[in-house]
């Protein structure tokens, strides 16, 4: 898998209704939801966590995503296109998007859809870590 494969992916996406734990492209996807059909767009084997708070706390984002068979968990500053990002808006990480290079692919429930826009400062202060599907090339 390429990081085009990623954010071709991911784009498909766009305009996706925001639904908490939503699992279905162009009709409900969250941010994991994203990620999730990215993964297995790509053909990354991954296992997906249900009945998980509309505000994940106690580390079970990151939890999750560490025991993800596909991905290798990678530095914010070693990040390059095609990688999940780990957000933090206030307290524990409660956030996922897909990096393109320039812009962040995600499902952002204060737009209320899958959306994609310029990764600016107050987008790269949230960045926890970053995480990249093994065998990306």
């Amino acid at each position: 898998m390429t990081s085009d494969d990623i954010i071709t992916a991911a784009r498909a996406c766009i305009n996706s209704p925001f639904r908490h734990q939503g699992r279905i492209p162009g009709m409900a996807l969250d941010c994991a939801g994203l990620v999730i059909v990215v993964a297995k767009a790509v053909g990354a084997e991954y296992t997906d966590v249900v009945g998980y708070s509309r505000f994940p706390s106690g580390g079970i984002l990151e939890s999750c995503l560490c025991s993800q068979p596909s991905l290798d968990i990678i530095t914010a500053r070693d990040r390059q296109a095609g990688d999940i990002l780990l957000l933090r808006f206030a307290g524990d990480p409660q956030h996922l998007a897909i990096f393109t290079g320039d812009t962040i692919i995600h499902s952002y429930a204060s737009v209320g859809k899958v959306c994609e826009h310029v990764m600016d400062a107050a987008w790269e202060k949230r960045i926890v870590c970053a995480y990249r599907f093994k065998g990306m090339t």
